[in-house]
């Protein structure tokens, strides 16, 4: 009950902002503050202390009890301005695999004069991760957030909050960004990479030659091509990077193919591609990836491997 309370009081009070593209001050009007368990607990012993004060007409009570209720003003005070004029500002996030943990940056920028100590992002029900602010400095907090599911990943809405000094009040905001991560397929499967085939479409695993055999014509430029054997004088013409092609240089091309999965569904179709690639490019493998409606030539590097891996993470479409 108290989770869905909390959860419809976030969506109300966040009702009117939108991801951000920049960088997120705290102003007044984003934080909020409540007691803690522990500064519950506090209150109901100021209570019982006031009224024993009072039964019992004890001065020395009454001073106790004031001079206690003066250091949680103070705490108020403290922990709202732990989070006043502080900027957030979100970093990149490498891809990930499904499966994995997508690890998602944030700087802190401290502006004030005087550091900030015990500040925290918090990605939905987990735990938060805390760190300290230098005056005048930066510190970042990596938050890892599940990636369950292949595709662009967005962590959503954050929440900063802070219990310093004492633990007995919470001041926290929310900030949300325009963020996400790749998240490619899981790879798994059972087969193993498909035989190569001679001639095809693509760029072959073994133009790279020298170019003083059989001329065959020009093909595209791909990422990873030798620059000497990009026709300069033809790309001038067409103001495109055109490669030489050799026939005597022709070796067997590696496909990865949709086609190749026969009638699997979707996604294990994927998550086996996603293998092949990994696979093909760790022995070193010159490949290219099939997909319907795409096609990405032969290649090898860590360019192609992000290539297709990126093709597959975003594939949307059925059998072609």
């Amino acid at each position: 009950m108290f989770r869905a309370l909390r959860q419809r009081f976030e969506a109300w009070v966040t009702r009117g902002q939108r991801p951000a593209r920049q960088p997120v001050r705290l102003d007044r009007r984003r934080i909020y503050i409540l007691p803690t368990r522990q500064g519950y607990a506090f209150a109901l012993l100021l209570l019982l202390l006031f009224l024993w004060s009072i039964n019992y007409s004890n001065s020395m009570g009454f001073a106790f009890t004031f001079l206690l209720s003066a250091v949680a003003l103070n705490s108020m005070w403290r922990a709202h301005n732990n989070l006043l004029d502080l900027v957030i500002q979100p970093s990149g996030a490498e891809p990930v695999f499904a499966g994995q943990d997508a690890q998602f940056g944030y700087r802190l920028d401290n502006p004030d004069t005087g550091p900030r100590h015990g500040v925290a992002l918090q990605w939905r029900d987990r735990s938060p991760r805390y760190a300290d602010v230098p005056a005048r400095g930066s510190t970042t907090v990596i938050l890892a957030v599940p990636a369950e599911r292949r595709g662009r990943l967005r962590p959503g809405r954050l929440r900063v909050l802070t219990r310093f000094p004492l633990g007995l009040l919470q001041a926290w905001s929310w900030v949300e960004f325009e963020q996400d991560c790749l998240v490619y397929p899981q790879p798994r499967g059972g087969r193993s990479l498909p035989a190569a085939m001679a001639g095809g479409t693509g760029s072959g695993m073994g133009e790279q030659g020298t170019g003083s055999e059989d001329y065959a014509g020009f093909r595209p430029y791909s990422p990873g091509d030798s620059p000497r054997r990009i026709a300069w004088r033809a790309a001038a013409r067409t103001d495109r990077l055109l490669v030489k092609r050799f026939t005597d240089q022709a070796r067997p091309e590696l496909w990865l193919d949709w086609r190749l999965l026969g009638m699997e569904p979707i996604e294990p179709r994927l998550e086996q591609l996603c293998q092949w690639v990994l696979k093909a490019e760790g022995e070193g493998c010159e490949y290219g990836l099939r997909l319907p409606g795409r096609e990405i030539p032969p290649a090898s590097g860590e360019i192609q491997r992000r290539r297709c891996l990126e093709a597959l993470a975003l594939f949307v479409g059925g059998d072609g």
